[in-house]
């Protein structure tokens, strides 16, 4: 049966201001649980007008960001030397390990793209390519990133907060026991890096590519 607060278990008038004495222990707990739940609901519709008075900004830039990041993949092609011929990633490349070998030359290429290998941080040149234009993938010329998309994060790999639609595909990788999504070239499966939810705004992200996994192309070459 609950507890009901009366004035005969008072022994002072509530609004005199004075020391309030409870004839029962329950009742002195029924009344500082009353407070505690008065003052938790002032908080919430103190927390919910904040809400409401910021919701039409926060709004508006996250459209803002939204249409920011759809410009920024739409036009990647304007990035693209005038004679460079793009290929598709629908026109699928597929090879032996053999002719893979033969035609990843260059050190450690092989083994990232085709045996997931990373390679040590701050080896690339490409972490300092700030020039106009388009990465692409090192097995097979598949565009997937632009100039415009890249960001320093510190790391010692190349980064990017998106990509060109449609050019990367996801995994999960529990090479290191806990998850991680993984992603590699949607035309040749050749593994690219890492996808993390630390990179800067519009999206968040962080494409944390290995350079040897790409190749540059500027755009005025």
């Amino acid at each position: 049966m609950p507890f009901i607060l009366r004035d005969a278990d008072l022994t002072s008038n509530p609004s005199s201001g004075n020391t309030r004495k409870w004839n029962y222990p329950e009742l002195r707990l029924s009344y500082i649980y009353m407070q505690r739940r008065e003052f938790i609901s002032a908080i919430t519709t103190v927390a919910i007008g904040a809400t409401a008075t910021l919701s039409t900004p926060l709004l508006w830039a996250n459209k803002k960001a939204g249409m920011m990041l759809d410009e920024i993949q739409s036009q990647w092609r304007s990035f693209l030397p005038a004679d460079f011929s793009v290929v598709s990633a629908q026109d699928k490349l597929k090879l032996s390990k053999d002719e893979w070998r033969e035609q990843l030359t260059q050190p450690f290429a092989y083994d990232v793209l085709r045996r997931e290998s990373t390679e040590r941080p701050f080896t690339s040149a490409l972490n300092d390519e700030k020039r106009d234009g388009v990465f692409v993938c090192a097995g097979c010329d598949l565009p997937v990133f632009t100039s415009q998309m890249k960001f320093d994060s510190g790391t010692g790999w190349p980064s990017f907060f998106t990509s060109i639609p449609d050019a990367l595909e996801t995994k999960k990788d529990f090479k290191l026991i806990f998850p991680r999504t993984e992603y590699h070239c949607a035309r040749c499966g050749g593994h690219h890096g890492h996808l993390f939810k630390d990179g800067p705004q519009p999206t968040g992200q962080r494409w944390c590519n290995n350079g040897v996994a790409l190749n540059f192309v500027p755009k005025n070459s």
